[in-house]
């Protein structure tokens, strides 16, 4: 996510715990920007090898949040909470398939379509672009 237009990069749906995902996710989102600093949790998907070199070959600087400092990735975490009541808890998914593609026409209306308060009624893609 940009912090700046709350647009959603790239995004990714696993039923493991692994962090090949969240990997993935980085990399497709590193196509389309690549920023002075990624922030996120510590995570052990987020601290693993192969994530932290993503980002470390790529130039960018690695911030990870601190023990009990919840609100720093507070935005990240609003759009969690954004999506579990606009669209998942809507939502009666029959399996995964299914979830994934009704989960990727949300993150389209999101970043296109849903105007944002904290944006001046915009949507993230119009101020992503011009930023």
């Amino acid at each position: 996510m940009d912090l700046y237009s709350r647009n959603v990069l790239s995004w990714r749906l696993s039923n493991t715990p692994t962090g090949d995902f969240c990997r993935e996710a980085l990399d497709a989102a590193l196509v389309k920007a690549r920023p002075e600093i990624f922030n996120t949790d510590q995570g052990a998907q987020f601290t693993a090898t192969a994530f932290t070199f993503s980002l470390e070959k790529s130039g960018v600087a690695v911030s990870m949040d601190g023990r009990g400092r919840a609100l720093d990735n507070v935005f990240v975490e609003r759009l969690w909470r954004t999506v579990k009541y606009e669209e998942v808890y809507l939502r009666d998914y029959v399996d995964g398939w299914q979830a994934e593609k009704s989960l990727g026409k949300y993150f389209d209306f999101y970043r296109d379509e849903r105007p944002h308060q904290a944006l001046g009624y915009r949507t993230p893609s119009e101020v992503y672009a011009e930023g």
